[in-house]
């Protein structure tokens, strides 16, 4: 009883981590499994299996707080399901410890370039354009295959992909590569079963890993709506830097204190980029307000006064017809000798306060 409670909270605290970051329920909740000494395949089995729910939990919390894209969903899902199923298929017989070093080699580099792009300010229009089948098809299949067959993969191969590209929000990225994952653990499932049996999936793992990831599932999407861009694609480049590392140094061979020193220093290193990235999320949003009151305190200003112009008599009373596409005040102005001065409207004033707005925004930015 106390290991399934053990298993729920792992369960709980994975899907928080996974649904507010985009990846890291699969690497957890599969690391604890083989460290207590499941196999390998039963290990992924039963974690895509709970996944299956946990995901689907996820993906209706991220729809209603408008963190996905389904355009992107559509085209990543079934590459990554294609991947998934033959990841889990050919698990028994296909290695992934020669291709570990070069994967966590890429993630690596990706997670410090988010480490470095997050921790200046971000620039207020994203990358023009948007996603091609032609990237995330491959992707997608990819990180479905990893996913499959290490026993988690899908987050931090498709997440930090999709961060770097700069043509989505970090929420929205995490939103869609949460919801797609739900068709990517099916599929791993079914490929499970026909290479498995239905006693390669330790039920009872598979449930208490569930219901703690259908608790967390909604706090997750609330969380990642509410954080700051700035400072959830710190956190992001963090976590992929320090799990990709523990791999390259167990790669390299390397031993002793050595890990400790890199850990620390990798770990300084995230600190430091957090802090930059508050102080620039602060100057952002101190720009934002200044733009605001600027706006705000020339918006009266440039309002015109309009002051009630005498009423006199129309062409009609005076016996004189109005002639076509002339207005009674013209033809009265006319008769007076008089030239009206044109009439300032609030639609006359719009293109001069845009200019004026698109000024301030530039010289905040600049």
């Amino acid at each position: 009883m106390r290991k399934l409670l053990v298993l729920a909270l792992v369960g709980l605290a994975a899907q928080l981590v996974d649904g507010s970051l985009g990846m890291a329920y699969g690497l957890t909740s599969s690391t604890l499994l083989l460290f207590a000494g499941v196999a390998p395949a039963a290990a992924s089995a039963s974690v895509h299996l709970a996944e299956i729910g946990t995901t689907l939990a996820a993906g209706v919390s991220h729809w209603r707080f408008g963190n996905v894209d389904w355009r992107v969903v559509g085209r990543i899902a079934l590459p990554g399901a294609i991947g998934a199923f033959a990841g889990a298929t050919f698990l028994s017989s296909i290695s992934t410890e020669a291709a570990a070093p070069w994967m966590a080699a890429i993630l690596f580099t990706l997670g410090a370039y988010l480490l470095v792009r997050f921790s200046r300010p971000l620039r207020a229009t994203r990358a023009a354009g948007r996603l091609r089948s032609r990237f995330l098809a491959p992707l997608g299949l990819v990180a479905g295959f990893v996913d499959a067959t290490g026993g988690g993969g899908w987050g931090p191969v498709a997440t930090p992909a999709l961060l770097v590209s700069g043509r989505m929000e970090p929420r929205k990225v995490i939103g869609s590569v949460d919801t797609s994952e739900f068709v990517v653990a099916g599929a791993a499932s079914v490929g499970f079963l026909i290479g498995l049996g239905t006693e390669g999936f330790l039920l009872p793992t598979v449930a208490a890993l569930l219901i703690g990831g259908l608790i967390a599932a909604p706090i997750a999407a609330w969380l990642v709506r509410i954080v700051p861009a700035q400072l959830l694609g710190a956190v992001i480049g963090g976590v992929i830097v320090l799990t990709n590392a523990r791999t390259l140094l167990s790669a390299g061979g390397v031993s002793g204190s050595a890990p400790v020193v890199v850990y620390a220093l990798l770990g300084v290193a995230w600190v430091v980029a957090i802090v930059l990235a508050v102080r620039a999320l602060r100057r952002t949003r101190r720009a934002r307000a200044t733009v605001e009151a600027a706006l705000a305190s020339a918006s009266p200003a440039s309002a015109p006064s309009v002051e009630a112009a005498p009423v006199s008599a129309s062409p009609a009373e005076a016996g004189e017809p109005a002639r076509p596409g002339e207005s009674v005040g013209s033809a009265e102005a006319a008769k007076s000798g008089q030239v009206p001065e044109p009439v300032v409207t609030a639609e006359t004033s719009e293109p001069a306060e845009a200019a004026e707005s698109r000024k301030l925004a530039a010289a905040v930015e600049g």
